[in-house]
């Protein structure tokens, strides 16, 4: 079996979701050792408001939530019920669709596919430069930075 390699276009979403979880794969090669992000801030402390206020996370926060998102990039979304068991909000959401379902109004799936189309690629860029950013501040941290 042969496997395709076409050549997305830049803006693609395959294209993002690949840069992003390359992205990810090489912050996870150069940390060596997470905990050194610990109580670590992603800005630098003299243009940071401080964290209670901005809800700022720690590097090791980042790490983690960027490795999580993707192995679901790259493995897919959990099953529908494993999901909503592990959202906490899943009660509430799930009136709302039976809500909209009872109506019986058709919902206009092109402008939500493009909402959340768009909305998907706006937040696997955000993520992509993130990855950078947490990988860049631990090298300099370890002192890695060429």
């Amino acid at each position: 079996m042969q496997v395709l390699n076409k050549p997305y276009p830049k803006n693609c979403l395959l294209t993002v979701m690949d840069r992003y979880s390359a992205t990810v794969r090489n912050m996870e090669q150069v940390v060596m050792i997470p905990s050194l992000l610990r109580d670590v801030a992603l800005e630098d402390h003299s243009c940071q408001a401080p964290a209670d206020e901005a809800g700022a996370h720690d590097l090791y926060s980042y790490y983690t939530m960027l490795k999580s998102i993707r192995v679901d990039v790259d493995n897919g979304l959990l099953p529908k019920d494993k999901w909503k068991a592990k959202m906490t909000n899943s009660d509430e959401e799930d009136e709302e669709e039976e809500e909209e379902e009872k109506s019986g109004e058709e919902p206009d799936l092109e402008t939500q596919f493009h909402l959340h189309f768009s909305s998907l690629h706006h937040i696997l860029t955000h993520l992509t430069l993130k990855a950078n950013e947490v990988t860049k501040r631990y090298q300099e941290l370890t002192g890695l930075t060429m």
